[in-house]
């Protein structure tokens, strides 16, 4: 949602490309997550979809560095939000490396 709220500040030309693929990527990352969670029976599953949050959270983080290097958002501001979605990579890779703490098993 933050870059959702940020990039209402950027110009009308930038509504079909920066706009809408940061907007994209962004709200992929809690889809896949919950599709992830979703799929917890199955391993290989689950692991796959959280490798697609973290494929698009990285790819969100380059849109945050556009806005940047286009001066359409502040550069603290983007930091901050670049430097949350390091933390939402970090634990994406701490469950995709000990996926039997999160999955559902038979007992």
């Amino acid at each position: 949602m933050e870059f959702f709220r940020l990039s209402k500040t950027f110009p009308v030309e930038e509504k079909y490309s920066l706009i809408d693929q940061g907007r994209r990527s962004s709200r992929s990352v809690a889809a896949n997550i919950s599709e992830a969670w979703r799929k917890r029976r199955y391993p290989a599953s689950f692991i796959s979809k959280l490798n697609d949050a973290e494929g698009e959270a990285a790819e969100t983080q380059v849109w945050l560095q556009f806005t940047v290097d286009s001066s359409y958002a502040n550069a603290e501001v983007s930091r901050a939000i670049y430097a949350e979605y390091d933390s939402i990579i970090a634990m994406l890779v701490n469950m995709q490396n000990h996926p039997e703490d999160w999955t559902l098993t038979k007992r």
